[in-house]
């Protein structure tokens, strides 16, 4: 019997992602904004490849913002794809092993090379509703 074995790499092309970042692709000072099925995310990237991030899992936490990496995107298995930040259909998962539901959109904001975010703090609920309406429920 021959095992027949898929890569990520394999998978992703297979399935055609539409929208994906690469780490490759930002700059220092580059905004992302993810919104996953649960929760919306804003990043600003800064130079040594971190990212300081607000939203979701960390707002909820009472860390936001807090500056750490990203390993990469996954369909929520072991298997991980570490040079894309950010992939609809996928999850995100962060340096600190933290795996966001499936993402549903992704934005990038051009910056200009500033450390300081453009995007001002809201409510991470607040913003939950903007984005998925009124009768959403966050949880």
């Amino acid at each position: 019997m021959i095992a027949c074995a898929r890569t990520v790499n394999a998978m992703l092309d297979q399935m055609g992602v539409i929208q994906q970042v690469r780490k490759s692709d930002l700059r220092h000072g580059d905004q992302l904004l993810i919104a996953t099925e649960n929760s919306v995310y804003s990043m600003c990237v800064h130079e040594d490849a971190t990212f300081s991030v607000s939203g979701g899992w960390f707002d909820s936490q009472g860390l936001s913002p807090v500056r750490l990496s990203v390993a990469g995107c996954t369909w929520g298995g072991s298997a991980i794809k570490q040079d894309i930040v950010a992939a609809c259909g996928l999850r995100m998962e962060f340096g600190n092993r933290v795996v966001t539901t499936r993402i549903r959109e992704v934005r990038v904001f051009r910056g200009n090379g500033l450390d300081r975010p453009r995007f001002s703090r809201v409510d991470h609920r607040a913003l939950h509703q903007a984005c998925y309406g009124e009768d959403s429920s966050v949880g």
